[in-house]
């Protein structure tokens, strides 16, 4: 897959922002979550950069092979928490908003397990990671893993 144009490269200072903003976000809830919520959405948004990316990251945060293939039908897995349950459910609601919005039912879940400064750090992680995928999408952007690379 050859790149279309590199972002970084035509609007740098934007791009720049755009990490930092990305940065900051990622770290407001515990990272596992912040992954999941990432492989997810990008399974959603069929970006193959972004689940080839964030599978990697999860891995290399402890998570297990088991939860992250099972992201696809999370819905019929036991092994995700509630709080869990409750982001991915936020996470597809979002991210699929122009297929009809289903966000009552998820965000009532969502008030049981996130306090509402979470609910905001997820929202926005929820953008930031739709947004990512739209970008990498849109411009053909691949990066390859640092094990990948390293092979």
């Amino acid at each position: 897959m050859t790149a279309k144009l590199n972002p970084f490269a035509a609007a740098p200072q934007l791009m720049k922002e755009w990490m930092t903003l990305s940065n900051h976000v990622e770290t407001s809830l515990e990272p596992g979550l912040i992954e999941l919520v990432k492989i997810r959405s990008s399974i959603l948004n069929g970006c193959a950069n972004c689940i080839n990316m964030h599978t990697a990251d999860a891995r290399a945060k402890g998570e297990t092979e088991q939860r992250i293939y099972l992201l696809a039908a999370w819905h019929e897995a036991p092994c995700y928490t509630d709080r869990e349950r409750a982001a991915l459910a936020w996470t597809d609601a979002l991210t699929t908003l122009a297929q009809g919005h289903t966000q009552a039912a998820a965000y009532e879940a969502l008030k049981a397990h996130f306090t509402d400064e979470e609910q905001v750090k997820l929202t926005l992680m929820i953008n930031v990671i739709n947004g990512w995928n739209r970008i990498a999408v849109g411009f053909n952007l691949w990066y390859e893993t640092p094990a990948k690379a390293a092979a």
